[in-house]
C-alpha cells in the first residue's frame, strides 16, 4: 500500500510539471507542430493525464536516479513512447530539457510539492536545497492539527541549515500552533533569509508575554534595496534613526507590533516608494503623520489602534481609507483623492451621512458598519455624486436602547444617483423591531427612481415592519434592477469556502425569527417582484443550522 501511494504521488507530481512546463514555454513554441520540445511536453501532459483519470499509478519518470548527462532527471533522449497502446511509457516521461529550465520548472511548484518532487529526482533535489521560495506554515510543514510549536521550530531549522543561494519570499507563520518556543532561532534564520534579493518577509509569531525584537540591524543596504513587501506580527519593531532608505519598499504590515511613533516615523520616512501601510493593533501609536513625499501611496488601513487619535495625510494620492475605531479627525487628511472609504465604529451612520459627502466627493466605494445606533439617518439635500458601491452593515446585539429605523436608510439611496450596487446587514440577534404581521401599513417615501442600481443584497433579512418597507422602496423605485438577494442569516457560508468549512454560527434569537422572514417574503415581497428581476432567497444551511434551528423551533 505505502509503494502503491508512492507511486500515486510520482504520477501526480509529474502532472504538475508538464503543466508547469508548458506554462513556461513561450507562445511560439507552445504552438508550432515542429517543435520537439513542445510536442514531446503536450505529449507527455496527455499521458499522465489519462493515467490519472483511469486510476493507473506509474513512474514519474523512467529513471530519476540515472541518466546519461551530468544532473540529468531523464534516461533517455525523447518524451512518451507516441507508438504505445498499452498506456506504458517505453521511454523516459520527461523531454531532455536544460537544467536550468528544470530548475524553473521546479521554483514554480508550491513549497510542498517541490519538496515532495525533490525526493524522487536527484536534480530536484539540487533545486530544491536553493529552493527561492520558503513559506514555512502549519499546512507546508505537514503538522497536524494543534502541533507543537517544538516539532515545526526543527523542521524549519533543518531545512534552513540545508539550505543555500538567495531567497525571494521567506514566511514564517506560527498560526495553529501550540507551545510557542522559535525565539532562539529567529535571529539565525533571519540571518539565512536576510540577504540581498530577498522580496518578501514575513513574520508572524504566537502572541507570548515577551515580544521578539526584530533585528533591524539586519536590513543591510542590499537588503533594503531589494525588499518589497514586509509583514510582522506579535513582534517589536524599533528602527533607529541609522536605517538608511528601502528603496523597494511597496506594502508594509504591522499587527500587534510594539513600535511607537517616533520609531514608525523613522520607519515611513526611509520608506518612500511605500503604496500600502496596514496596522492592527499597534497599542503605542498615539499619532500618525504621513508626509507628501509619499507620493506612491494609494492605501492606508488602521485597525484598533487604541491610543490613536489624529492622523495628517499629504500623500497626494491616497485613495483609499480603511479605518476601525473611534472617529478620526479628517481635516488634517487630503480628502479630494480618497475614492474609497471603510468605517467601522459604533453610532456612526448620522455622521457619515451628514460629513462624508463634503468630506470626500469623489467617493466611489463607501462601507461601514455599526452597532448600537441611537439616531436615524437623516434626510439631507447632500449627494454622493460618484458613489457606486455602498455596503453598510447596522447589527444590533443582545442589549438595545432602541429599535433602528432601517427605512431611514433611503436617505443614501436618494443621496447616491450613480449607485450599481447596495448590501445591506440588517441582523437582529434579538427582535425588537416591530413585525410586519402586528402592522402591515407600509410608509411611503415620495418615487426617487434609481437609474443604475442593479444588484441589491439583504443579509439578516427579518419580518421588522422596516426592514420590508425598505426593500419595497428598492423594488419600487430601482427601475434598472437586476438581482435581489435576500439572505435570512448573516456572514460567511460553507458553499462560499468550501466542503470542510462551516457557515458563521447562528444565536437562537435569529434562528428563531427564520420562519418570520421567510413568511413576509412570501406575503409581502415576492408580488411586488419585477419581471425583470431575479429574486433569490437564501434559507439557513441544511448542515450547519438544521440542528439548531430544529431545536429552537421545538422549544418555541
Amino acid at each position: 500500500a505505502r509503494n502503491k501511494d508512492r507511486q500515486g504521488e510520482q504520477s501526480w507530481i509529474g502532472v504538475e510539471i508538464w503543466r508547469r512546463a508548458i506554462e513556461l514555454l513561450p507562445d511560439p513554441i507552445r504552438g508550432r507542430k515542429g517543435s520537439f520540445v513542445g510536442h514531446s511536453l503536450i505529449r507527455a501532459l496527455t499521458f499522465f493525464g489519462a493515467r490519472k483519470q483511469r486510476g493507473d499509478s506509474g513512474r514519474l519518470m523512467a529513471s530519476t536516479t540515472t541518466g546519461k548527462r551530468k544532473g540529468s532527471t531523464c534516461g533517455e533522449q525523447g518524451g512518451v513512447d507516441g507508438d504505445s497502446q498499452s498506456g506504458k511509457a517505453t521511454r523516459s516521461s520527461i523531454p531532455d530539457l536544460p537544467e536550468d529550465i528544470l530548475f524553473r520548472i521546479h521554483s514554480l511548484l508550491p513549497m510542498r510539492e517541490a519538496a515532495r518532487t525533490a525526493c524522487i529526482s536527484p536534480t530536484f533535489f539540487q533545486s530544491w536545497r536553493c529552493h527561492s521560495n520558503l513559506l514555512f506554515t502549519k499546512d507546508t510543514i505537514g503538522l497536524k492539527r494543534g502541533a507543537c510549536g517544538e516539532n515545526f521550530d526543527d523542521k524549519i531549522d533543518r531545512i534552513l541549515r540545508n539550505h543555500s543561494g538567495c531567497l525571494k519570499t521567506f514566511n514564517i507563520d506560527y498560526y495553529g500552533t501550540r507551545g510557542f518556543t522559535g525565539t532562539s532561532y529567529f535571529d539565525r534564520w533571519l540571518q539565512i533569509a536576510l540577504k540581498p534579493g530577498i522580496e518578501e518577509l514575513t513574520l508572524v509569531l504566537s502572541e507570548t508575554k515577551r515580544k521578539y525584537n526584530f533585528p533591524c540591524s539586519l536590513l543591510s543596504a542590499g537588503v533594503r534595496n531589494s525588499l518589497r513587501y514586509l509583514r510582522l506580527q506579535f513582534c517589536a519593531l524599533h528602527p533607529t534613526v541609522e536605517l538608511g532608505p528601502l528603496r523597494s519598499l511597496k506594502s508594509l504590515y504591522l499587527w500587534r507590533v510594539s513600535i511607537t511613533w517616533n520609531e514608525l516615523e523613522c520607519l515611513i520616512f526611509n520608506s518612500l516608494t511605500l503604496e500600502l501601510l496596514d496596522l492592527i493593533s499597534c497599542p503605542e501609536i498615539e499619532c500618525l503623520k504621513l508626509p507628501c513625499a509619499l507620493q506612491r501611496l494609494s492605501a492606508l488601513s488602521v485597525l484598533a489602534c487604541e491610543r490613536l487619535k489624529v492622523i495628517e495625510s499629504k500623500a497626494p494620492n491616497l485613495s483609499g481609507l480603511y479605518l476601525c475605531g473611534n472617529w478620526l479627525d479628517f481635516s488634517l487628511v487630503e480628502t479630494l483623492p480618497i475614492k474609497e472609504l471603510e468605517l467601522q465604529q459604533t453610532n456612526l451612520i448620522r455622521d457619515a451621512r451628514a460629513k462624508l459627502p463634503s468630506l470626500m466627493p469623489n467617493i466611489e466605494t463607501l462601507a461601514i458598519q455599526s452597532s448600537r445606533e441611537v439616531v436615524d439617518a437623516p434626510m439631507l439635500p447632500t449627494k454622493f455624486l460618484h458613489l457606486k458601491h455602498l455596503t453598510i452593515t447596522v447589527r444590533s446585539g443582545a442589549i438595545v436602547s432602541r429599535a433602528y429605523d432601517y427605512f431611514s436608510l433611503v436617505s443614501f439611496l436618494d443621496a447616491s444617483p450613480s449607485l450599481e450596487t447596495l448590501i445591506l446587514d440588517v441582523t437582529q440577534r434579538r427582535m425588537v423591531h416591530k413585525s410586519i404581521f402586528a402592522d402591515s401599513q407600509l410608509r411611503h417615501m415620495p418615487e426617487h427612481h434609481h437609474g443604475h442600481l442593479k444588484n441589491v443584497k439583504i443579509s439578516g433579512f427579518n419580518s421588522a415592519k422596516c426592514v420590508v418597507e425598505l426593500t419595497c422602496y428598492i423594488l419600487k423605485n430601482a427601475v434598472s434592477l437586476e438581482c435581489l438577494t435576500l439572505d435570512t442569516i448573516y456572514g460567511s457560508r460553507c458553499d462560499d469556502q468550501g466542503e470542510d468549512n462551516w457557515c458563521t454560527p447562528m444565536t437562537d434569537g435569529i434562528l428563531m425569527e427564520i420562519p418570520w422572514a421567510l413568511l413576509a417574503i412570501k406575503t409581502h415581497i415576492e408580488n411586488k417582484v419585477p419581471p425583470t428581476v431575479h429574486l433569490t432567497v437564501l434559507e439557513p444551511c441544511s448542515k450547519c443550522h438544521a440542528n439548531g434551528l430544529e431545536r429552537v423551533l421545538s422549544q418555541s
